[in-house]
């Protein structure tokens, strides 16, 4: 049985003081102005853990443990996009293994797209970082811009390809859990994309079911705050590489973004009250052994 790990809140992973006083060891000077050196993400692997980054993790176990994501056993597929919130969701899903009572298996993808291709130089961080939380990692190349396109681009066309990408992937492989760095910010963005365009009071889902069941897309930071995952990135050494995205500053997330912002001046529990107007009731169905060992 998954261990359970304490209640949190989601206030609780709103980033605190915790963490924030620098010693001069730590300060480096960067055009005249005082900048913390980053910490070596591997002090987090070795333990020395700080109160906030515990409550990062514990909280990506609580979604874990409430909607029933992972299980003893279970081999999980990471899709990374190389950028904060893939590498934090890879952090959390690693380092919480040290201290359950059950095992899961973690593995990595990450699609290189051959028209932008991520830079020599990056590779290697990449490999080593995921080496370090015991994740085996593949580099696959694959094209942004397929012929199925027929010359057309755009966000929906390009998700739904990265997407194809990993279920094939996951298939040929008999994977059937792939894990997605989405947060509390990417929920809210996507409510009001659904509403204010769609006229459809839809999200993602923290468990979103493909194939009749044969395959299911989890989403353990679905109650993180974005700042937690940039505030990680922003401390320690996570070797970020900035996705490449014709759209990433025009499409119509990023200008929701701004609106979202402005809702939390009027209430700071904005996210959480959209998070809380959605109902998931969907879990992953399970097979229960006997004590023979047979299934029901």
């Amino acid at each position: 049985m998954q261990n359970r790990q304490p209640h949190e809140s989601l206030r609780d992973e709103r980033t605190g003081n915790e963490g924030d006083l620098h010693t001069m060891d730590d300060i480096t000077i960067h055009d005249g102005k005082q900048t913390p050196e980053k910490i070596p993400y591997q002090k987090l692997i070795a333990g020395d853990i700080p109160p906030w980054v515990m409550r990062f993790i514990k909280l990506t176990g609580k979604v874990i443990n409430q909607y029933d994501m992972i299980r003893e056993g279970d081999t999980v597929l990471l899709g990374v996009s190389g950028g904060k919130d893939s590498l934090a969701l890879a952090l959390a899903l690693s380092l919480r293994r040290k201290w359950l009572p059950v095992h899961y298996d973690l593995k990595a993808v990450m699609i290189n797209w051959v028209e932008h291709p991520i830079p020599q130089e990056a590779r290697e961080p990449l490999q080593r970082y995921f080496a370090d939380l015991d994740i085996d990692f593949l580099i696959k190349d694959e094209l942004m811009f397929p012929d199925s396109f027929a010359g057309e681009f755009n966000c929906y066309l390009c998700s739904r390809n990265r997407r194809r990408i990993l279920f094939e992937y996951a298939s040929e492989n008999g994977l059937e859990l792939i894990a997605m760095g989405h947060h509390l910010d990417d929920l809210v963005e996507t409510t009001m994309i659904n509403l204010c365009f769609r006229a459809n009071f839809a999200t993602m889902q923290p468990i979103q079911e493909f194939f009749k069941g044969k395959l299911h897309i989890i989403r353990p930071m679905i109650e993180v705050h974005e700042q937690t995952t940039k505030r990680l990135a922003e401390q320690y050494t996570l070797p970020v590489v900035k996705p490449v995205c014709p759209y990433d500053q025009t499409n119509i997330r990023s200008s929701v973004k701004p609106i979202i912002s402005q809702l939390t001046k009027l209430d700071k529990l904005t996210r959480e009250h959209m998070y809380h107007a959605h109902t998931f009731e969907y879990r992953i169905p399970r097979e229960r052994k006997t004590e023979g060992g047979t299934s029901k």
